[in-house]
């Protein structure tokens, strides 16, 4: 059992809506790590938050237990549904907000809630609470354009665009085989491979440009055999007891998507220099950015996605691991708010969120 921290904090977790979570989640690893660690914990729904003109904010958060001697189900269980116990907490009640919703997985009625943990998130800045990862960065960083402002030479052949003509002059250029996918969109979902036949490519442009730009990428051969999705936290891969926090996904269904979401399954990683080549090659822009966890995709020897906000699969990693990387995250946490005690607002949360 992990021993409960020298310096307990008051930690929340923004989530899309706790009622939806599940025990396997990465975000319930974290959030039950942090309880068994002897942290205040807090579980809030990106519906639950208020703003007051005094600067601070307001939710209705799930009572979090001690979660010691229950399992992550249980645990979870025990906040979810209208019996579980609710408590109000304030920004000045916060020593960290953990962003762990995705923007991108509500659509329709609940399109507002895109970029809303991230503008409540700049609002609690303000009011000294560590927001993670810094969320005026993160603005830009959940979105999947943000790939392209990393080093060509590690990145696919790429063009986003809502013209159909510009999408079809790349799929020649590329020997007639693409990726098509939309700007904003996670799991795999409204992905295509075209190869060989146009007959549905325009029909696929006009049905993911009704909400979307459109990204044409290159086919890499490598994606036959999955891809590896590996956890960098403060800049850099993720390692406990010399293990590093990652998955090969490979989907054997005949789907050529390898996300778990679209049937991929986990499998142990090998990571090889040239994974961690590419992690060292990021690492400069997420330290200045701010941004705290990512979980990158890498296929061959190319970046495909950056995932920078809610990147599932950590739970998974554990498990085939054999270690608790829940922990470890939470040891980082701890840290920046040891620091944060010694120096105050002298360490801007910028820098503090990135910081060993």
């Amino acid at each position: 059992m992990p021993q409960q921290s020298e310096a307990p904090m008051r930690i929340a977790f923004l989530v899309n809506d706790p009622d939806t979570e599940f025990p396997t989640a990465a975000t319930t690893v974290m959030v039950h790590a942090a309880a068994r660690r002897g942290h205040t914990v807090y579980l809030i729904g990106i519906g639950d938050l208020t703003y007051y003109s005094d600067g601070h904010l307001r939710a209705v958060s799930r009572k979090v237990p001690s979660g010691k001697e229950m399992s992550q189900a249980d645990f979870l269980k025990s906040m979810q549904g209208r019996e579980a116990e609710r408590t109000e907490v304030t920004s000045a009640d916060l020593d960290v907000l953990y962003l762990r919703y995705n923007p991108a997985e509500e659509e329709g009625s609940r399109r507002w809630e895109y970029d809303a943990g991230i503008v409540f998130g700049q609002m609690a800045v303000l009011q000294g609470v560590i927001v993670l990862s810094h969320p005026y960065t993160l603005a830009y960083a959940v979105n999947k354009m943000y790939l392209e402002q990393f080093p060509q030479a590690i990145r696919p052949k790429t063009i986003i665009t809502r013209e159909y003509e510009e999408i079809l002059r790349f799929y020649e250029e590329q020997k007639g085989k693409i990726v098509l996918k939309p700007l904003l969109g996670y799991g795999g979902k409204d992905v295509y491979l075209l190869k060989k036949d146009t007959t549905n490519l325009k029909q696929i442009v006009e049905s993911i440009s009704r909400s979307s730009y459109v990204i044409a990428q290159e086919y890499l051969p490598a994606a036959k055999d999955g891809d590896i999705r590996l956890f960098l936290f403060n800049g850099k891969p993720l390692v406990v007891e010399g293990k590093y926090a990652a998955l090969r996904r490979v989907n054997a269904t005949g789907d050529f998507r390898s996300n778990l979401s679209a049937g991929g399954k986990p499998h142990k990683a090998e990571i090889t220099d040239e994974i961690l080549e590419i992690a060292e090659i990021v690492r400069p822009r997420l330290l200045a950015d701010g941004i705290f966890d990512v979980g990158i995709d890498i296929v061959g020897d190319k970046l495909v996605e950056i995932n920078a906000i809610s990147s599932g699969g950590l739970n998974a990693a554990g498990e085939l691991e054999g270690v608790d990387f829940g922990s470890e995250v939470l040891r980082l946490i701890e840290r920046k708010v040891a620091h944060r005690r010694r120096y105050g607002h002298q360490l801007r949360n910028r820098a503090l969120a990135v910081m060993d």
